[in-house]
């Protein structure tokens, strides 16, 4: 009697091929290409401007805004591209082939992952370079956080769309998710400033660790441990979250 065979949890050329997919999707679609890769580039000179005649205003936020802004833009992206996919049967139709959850959620994953280097590296390019954005620590690491930053969007964007009926509610999800990391981050006054219950909150916020990893760079020359902390926890919140959106994927498209 044979026994049936089982699907590899997670297959390098299953997961290569699902990234392919999704990268050949985005390329014909040119506005959310735009989306992805205009957008925080385009904020980060508004806000330049804005404060045109502040730069050290500019300085002070600017490396915040800096890991903000491809958190937001690729969270909004990848939650609608997944939900559209979900909607339209073709996850079902993918999950009836030898592929595996994890296959499925680390394509999506690598193949967002890749424009969010593009991404990162216009932005922080020109932030540095352009607009003069003035950092003591070194640009790569500012890279480095923006792009952590990125992925945990990503990862965001891939958990709650197993939980949104439409691309609407997809976007619903925004406020809920991002907005209050945004309050509490420590963007618009520091966290030890903030009441107990709201500086406690905070402290959970990957987003926090965020903008304390920007901040670190911003003040100093050298690698820290706050700076290491702050990142390992920003990987970890992503890794966390690609992790639980791999399993719920099952009861969304069971």
């Amino acid at each position: 009697m044979s026994t049936p065979t089982t699907t590899p949890p997670l297959s390098t050329a299953r997961t290569l091929a699902t990234a392919g997919r999704v990268l050949r999707q985005l390329t014909h679609d040119p506005r959310t290409i735009a989306l992805l890769l205009l957008i925080p580039v385009l904020m980060i000179t508004l806000l330049r401007y804005v404060f045109d005649g502040s730069p050290q205003t500019f300085d002070s936020i600017g490396a915040s805004l800096l890991g903000i802004f491809p958190l937001i833009t690729m969270f909004l992206v990848t939650s609608i591209a997944t939900l559209r996919e979900r909607t339209s049967g073709t996850l079902e139709r993918l999950l009836a082939m030898p592929l595996g959850k994890g296959d499925l959620i680390a394509g999506y994953a690598l193949a967002f992952g890749a424009v969010a280097i593009v991404q990162s590296l216009l932005a922080t390019a020109l932030s540095v370079w352009a607009l003069g954005l003035d950092v003591t620590g070194s640009p790569w690491l500012l890279l480095l956080v923006a792009l952590l930053d990125a992925l945990l969007g990503t990862a965001l964007g891939l958990f709650v769309s197993a939980f949104a009926a439409s691309e609407f509610q997809a976007v619903q999800f925004m406020p809920a998710v991002i907005f209050p990391q945004l309050l509490l981050c420590g963007l618009f006054i520091a966290r030890d400033r903030m009441a107990p219950a709201l500086e406690a909150i905070s402290d959970v916020l990957p987003m926090s660790y965020a903008v304390d990893g920007m901040n670190e760079v911003l003040h100093h020359t050298d690698v820290t441990g706050d700076f290491l902390r702050d990142i390992a926890i920003v990987a970890g919140c992503a890794l966390l979250v690609l992790a639980l959106g791999a399993a719920t994927l099952r009861r969304r498209t069971a």
